[in-house]
């Protein structure tokens, strides 16, 4: 999915900095649970980059992937001060290719997904593992189920600041539990006029035990499930669920 340089601003933005420190924090305490202190980490879907800078500060050397340019661009813009700490890849994730193995690898802001075929997910499973060291750990988040049907689902969310305007559309199909997303947004110029970004996305929810099931193919040799951003396991109306899988 390829995003246009202007949305890439947009969705820092839109995106709750505080939400994403909590979400930085709570990995960093995972990772450090199943014993990864320091080492490369892998940031997959990176996407602007936050969560790879807090890695960094946290200590690990991260390698930061994304599909898309212009939200790798704007990545290299916050990572570029930290040097060789920081190695930011263009690539598909299901086509993952690095230059060795990681301590860890890490997928979060549902980059899960954005895998729309099972087959796709099996995949991308298949290569974190590849190049993930016996005893790393592959810590992802996905919205679940729950969260396509009973809040995604067919609604509109607007969000708005004195520049900025989104309008965020969803269109929910129940046969594969795929939310499509349209994403409007309208940004003052200097000169008052307005630009406007568009971009779709779409989203498909999986069941937990399928997702376990598919971890535990690839090679992982145990999977935890926990509730969003806590190590209490989660409850039916969970609407994110984080995975912690074992080499």
């Amino acid at each position: 999915m390829a995003y246009d340089f202007g949305f890439a601003k947009i969705y820092d933005k839109f995106t709750d900095a505080s939400d994403v420190r909590a979400r930085a924090d709570f990995i960093t305490e995972a990772l450090r649970r199943y014993g990864v202190v320091e080492g490369i980490l892998l940031d997959l879907a990176c996407g602007t980059g936050r969560l790879s800078e807090a890695f960094i500060l946290a200590g690990y050397d991260v390698i930061s992937v994304d599909y898309s340019s212009e939200m790798l661009q704007a990545a290299r813009e916050r990572l570029l001060k930290y040097g060789a700490k920081a190695l930011m890849l263009q690539q598909d994730m299901r086509e993952l290719d690095l230059f060795g193995t990681v301590r860890a690898a890490v997928c979060s802001m549902d980059g899960v997904n954005h895998l729309l075929t099972p087959e796709d997910v099996r995949r991308v499973f298949g290569k974190v593992s590849l190049f993930t060291e016996p005893g790393g750990v592959f810590i992802f988040d996905v919205n679940t189920v729950y969260k396509h049907r009973q809040v995604l689902a067919d609604n509109t969310f607007v969000y708005e600041d004195d520049t900025d305007f989104l309008v965020w559309q969803n269109e929910y199909c129940a046969e594969d539990d795929t939310v499509q997303m349209l994403l409007d947004t309208f940004s003052v110029r200097q000169d008052g006029a307005y630009v406007r970004y568009s971009d779709e996305i779409t989203e498909r929810a999986y069941e937990l035990d399928d997702i376990e099931e598919m971890l535990k193919g690839a090679g992982f040799s145990e999977v935890y499930r926990f509730a969003d951003r806590s190590f209490e396991a989660p409850q039916k109306d969970e609407e994110r669920v984080y995975f912690a899988a074992v080499r």
